[in-house]
């Protein structure tokens, strides 16, 4: 795939032409507090992995609408006791859900706790998912499609439960005895990423501990953009529905404006890495750039408050970015971050 968005000093200052709803922060007020309305009833049951060096715990947890939502809890079996450790809370790429139980145990062989979070009705994927989507727009079935789910309303939008489930996540994360509730840290590859800026924009004064976000090649990202220039799913699942649906372009936009992560972003205020990829066709860069460019500038208003951030770009990679090369990029911050 040639380089075919901006040129990299174009990018650096480009921002999203997304429209930011008046009443965007008073939409997220409502959700997060309808959610809460359900104890988080944060559940950890020991699990056989098979790994010596690994102890893991099948969670569950209430997220939107009292829905229960699994993941995994991974744990380094050498551990201190006694002494909670910093947690990871990760959130999985599009199609795809939390695997087996075995499958992905890396930040806890790093030293730290490992939430991984399943995705609601997806798993149909390459990687295996077990929660289903009960609401009645969605049903139980994990199939294509789930952009444009919903998306007659703000309400209904597929995206709005995702994004209370990977808040929640973060609850019950920190509701585990072993882990430092003060010391978590967001991360994800593409949908994953976009969950990750989600969570750290609806964490923002509604819940403490924050550390950082580490988001990679992030998708759900200035929507206008990304559906008018994506040559390859998910976007492109977008741009077909108004193929067809010609009439439904700005009614979608003012649904999708409520869920745009250069949006949910703005309002984050823990410190961020970011990683592109300069050949993506699936998120395209200047669509991640909208999300770096505008991460944590609505901090501006409070002296002192603007996160640090940084970018890794990955000049001649496509979607899967940089990969094994970026996570040693991740422990190094992740270290230096601990250390301060």
């Amino acid at each position: 795939m040639p380089l075919f968005d901006m040129p990299l000093d174009q990018l650096r200052t480009y921002t999203s032409s997304a429209v930011e709803p008046e009443d965007f922060d008073a939409f997220w007020d409502q959700t997060t507090a309808d959610a809460r309305e359900f104890p988080l009833d944060a559940v950890y049951a020991p699990v056989e992995n098979h790994l010596s060096v690994i102890e893991s715990f099948d969670v569950s947890f209430a997220g939107f609408g009292g829905a229960r939502i699994k993941g995994w809890l991974h744990l380094p079996a050498n551990r201190d006791t006694g002494r909670a450790l910093p947690v990871v809370v990760q959130y999985i790429g599009y199609s795809g859900g939390r695997g087996l139980v075995q499958q992905d145990t890396k930040w806890a062989q790093a030293g730290y706790a490992h939430f991984i979070m399943d995705t609601r009705g997806q798993g149909y994927g390459g990687i295996l998912g077990q929660t289903a989507d009960p609401h009645p727009s969605a049903g139980e079935v994990s199939y294509a499609g789930l952009t444009t789910r919903g998306i007659s309303s703000r309400e209904d939008y597929y995206y709005r439960r995702v994004y209370v489930d990977a808040f929640r996540a973060i609850e019950a994360a920190q509701g585990h005895s072993e882990v430092d509730a003060a010391k978590v840290l967001l991360v994800g590859l593409s949908q994953g990423g976009g969950l990750a800026i989600a969570a750290a924009g609806l964490a923002a004064g509604r819940l403490d501990g924050i550390l950082a976000t580490m988001a990679d090649v992030p998708f759900l990202q200035d929507f206008p953009r990304a559906i008018d220039i994506a040559p390859r799913g998910p976007y492109t699942e977008i741009a077909g529905f108004l193929a067809r649906h010609r009439d439904r372009y700005e009614p979608m936009l003012a649904v999708l404006n409520y869920f745009d992560g250069v949006h949910l972003g703005r309002r984050a205020t823990a410190p961020a890495l970011f990683s592109v990829a300069q050949m993506d066709d699936v998120c395209p860069p200047s669509t991640v750039f909208a999300a770096y460019n505008a991460y944590g500038a609505g901090a501006a208003a409070t002296p002192g408050a603007v996160p640090a951030k940084a970018m890794e770009v990955y000049r001649f990679n496509n979607h899967e970015g940089g990969q094994e090369h970026h996570w040693v990029s991740q422990l190094r911050y992740v270290a230096d971050l601990l250390a301060c």
